[in-house]
């Protein structure tokens, strides 16, 4: 069978099991009262002839298959007036069974499309095939290990691996006492240097930047810094790193220079309309002045960051910084640091602060950084 016919197959049996699952969600929204999206179970085989003509009229669909929850609710109507009453009794067990382990939707669908980066956003499901384009990471993710103290670290046999502990903090920690954040095994902290406003694009220093990229520095501590961007084109970008240049510019900052890019969530903000090819250039932009200044320029994100707002293809260069909050990390491509939680806790810093485990040890890989020092 040819490669072609091959993927072909395996589009068509995910299909049909997708629309085998819509049929069962029903019965679990009337049995448990849940409100549920198109599930399957991989266990059946047998696909009954009615789901068939469905399958052909979606196999037509493009690559990233993204369904709305209307479109959804299609689909149950259509695969509850087909699917076998055998069918519907395995797959409920299995959906019961999800449920009640308290699995959400989406970490369900993830689950039966081991193949595709699932991504729920803006009220739908986008659906991305894990493609051999792209450089993916090659961290085993069973090696992500969370401990007593609820910090995850990276943990294998390897002498050479990295797993180094850091937080990235701005005027939201207010004043932080470094010296006490130092005896906490931190190794790094990612500094915001500012922001651009939603609304008016102001460009403003953050209060605390100074203090706080000092007083890491000065009790020991490697830094990076992070830009909050608003930046609607690539003139933007490129205003908002010679800020960030700037800044910097006194200091000696080992770890990368960080474009902060995430969904504003709010109607009116200015990049409300922004499409996937805005968001890219402005970030090429961004990265490409840093780099030129000779810092390491870096991405910071989420799922829908990297999946839905760029183009994954034109910013592959570029080290990333994964923003996902859970126990075991979700992410096929390559990543350099991984946050894993908002809600840490570290001696000198009040309140909650993000924590990060970072494979890569950027002090030690960037020999010229002391130059640019103090």
């Amino acid at each position: 069978m040819s490669e072609k016919s091959m993927r072909r197959n395996r589009k068509r049996q995910r299909i049909s099991l997708l629309t085998n699952i819509v049929f069962s969600l029903v019965t679990l929204t009337a049995l448990t009262g849940c409100i549920g999206l198109v599930l399957q179970n991989y266990a059946l085989k047998n696909e009954s002839r009615q789901t068939m003509g469905r399958l052909n009229e979606l196999e037509d669909y493009s690559s990233q298959h993204i369904y709305t929850q209307e479109e959804m609710d299609t689909f149950v109507r259509e695969a509850a007036s087909s699917a076998r009453e055998t069918e519907r009794e395995s797959i409920l067990g299995g959906l019961k069974e999800s449920v009640k382990n308290g699995e959400s939707t989406v970490a369900i669908l993830r689950e039966l499309y081991p193949e595709d980066v699932v991504v729920y956003a803006d009220g739908s499901y986008s659906f991305f095939p894990i493609t051999d384009e792209l450089k993916k990471h090659n961290y085993n993710t069973e090696n992500f290990v969370l401990q007593d103290n609820n910090e995850i670290a990276y943990i294998d046999d390897n002498p050479d691996t990295v797993s180094l502990k850091g937080v990235d903090v701005s005027r939201h920690q207010g004043t932080i006492d470094w010296r006490r954040v130092s005896g906490e095994d931190i190794s790094y902290a990612f500094i915001r240097a500012g922001f651009r406003g939603n609304s008016e694009g102001k460009i403003s220093e953050d209060e605390y930047f100074t203090d706080n990229i000092e007083g890491a520095l000065d009790n020991g501590i490697d830094v990076g810094v992070y830009f909050y961007t608003q930046a609607l084109d690539e003139e933007e970008a490129v205003e908002e790193a010679e800020f960030v240049l700037d800044l910097i510019e006194p200091y000696d900052v080992a770890y990368p220079v960080v474009l902060d890019l995430e969904e504003v969530g709010v109607d009116d903000a200015r990049t409300a309309q922004m499409t996937k090819a805005d968001y890219t250039k402005a970030a090429v932009a961004f990265c490409e002045t840093i780099k030129k200044a000779g810092y390491t320029p870096m991405i910071y994100g989420n799922l829908k960051t990297f999946m839905i707002m760029l183009d994954m293809k034109q910013i592959e260069e570029y080290d990333k910084w994964f923003a996902y909050y859970d126990e075991s990390v979700y992410f096929p491509y390559d990543f350099s640091i991984w946050q894993y939680s908002s809600e840490g806790a570290v001696n000198g810093i009040g309140g909650d602060v993000d924590m990060n485990v970072c494979m890569k040890d950027y002090a030690k890989g960037n020999q010229n950084h002391t130059e640019r020092g103090l």
